[in-house]
């Protein structure tokens, strides 16, 4: 959200990921290159304290990863891009795509709980604005957490974009809410014995990341 005086207004922005064999963790590049606060810097943190509290109960995690927003010439801060980096995160290590027609807007603690962001408004009239212009395919949406819901006050011309299924409003609880509407995959849940189901989004990132460190191992 970028901010004139008293006129503010949702720029969205491009995240991307890219992960592989090491022992770095996650690189924050904005942290690194100096244009980013701390609030930022201690979300990237806490996505890497969700990734290893899901993924690694089992085994050593080592993975190299970083994440960058693209064109990006100022500071950034704020935890409303955490889920979103989770999702491009997941994605560079699975390779499974995730869908670019739909927005994210989240911050995530490090059980996988979507909680509260400010400038929801904004967020979504931003990128509402350009998908208007570009031509609305009745596949565009965003999603953003459930807890905003009740406080998110939208223009007019959203509502009835909505109403008539041209643009979509996705309130999410968790992250594995998120990662099913993306990638159309069932995410997956562990079990008893702390396993995710065969084929789930979940199975696959752990197997991934699994790897990943195994190849850490083959290379020291």
């Amino acid at each position: 959200v970028l901010s004139w005086g008293d006129y503010s207004y949702g720029q969205p922005s491009l995240l991307t990921a890219v992960c592989c064999a090491g022992d770095d963790g996650i690189i924050n590049i904005e942290h690194e290159a100096g244009l980013s606060g701390e609030i930022y810097d201690k979300a990237v943190m806490i996505i890497e304290g969700f990734i290893r509290t899901v993924y690694s109960d089992r085994f050593n995690m080592s993975f190299r990863a970083s994440l960058c927003f693209e064109q990006s010439y100022g500071i950034i801060d704020g935890d409303s891009a955490s889920a979103a980096e989770i999702y491009a995160l997941l994605s560079a290590v699975t390779g499974i795509p995730l869908r670019q027609d739909i927005a994210v807007t989240g911050s995530v603690n490090q059980f996988g709980e979507i909680q509260a962001v400010g400038g929801v408004r904004e967020k979504v009239a931003g990128f509402f604005k350009i998908c208007e212009h570009r031509g609305l395919s009745g596949t565009q949406g965003v999603i953003i957490p459930e807890t905003n819901i009740d406080n998110l006050l939208l223009p007019d011309e959203i509502l009835e974009a909505v109403s008539k299924g041209l643009f979509h409003i996705y309130p999410i609880r968790t992250v594995n809410e998120g990662l099913e509407i993306l990638t159309g995959m069932a995410a997956g849940e562990k079990d008893a014995e702390g396993k995710f189901p065969e084929g789930s989004f979940n199975a696959k990132a752990v197997s991934c990341f699994r790897e990943l460190s195994e190849k850490l191992k083959e290379n020291k």
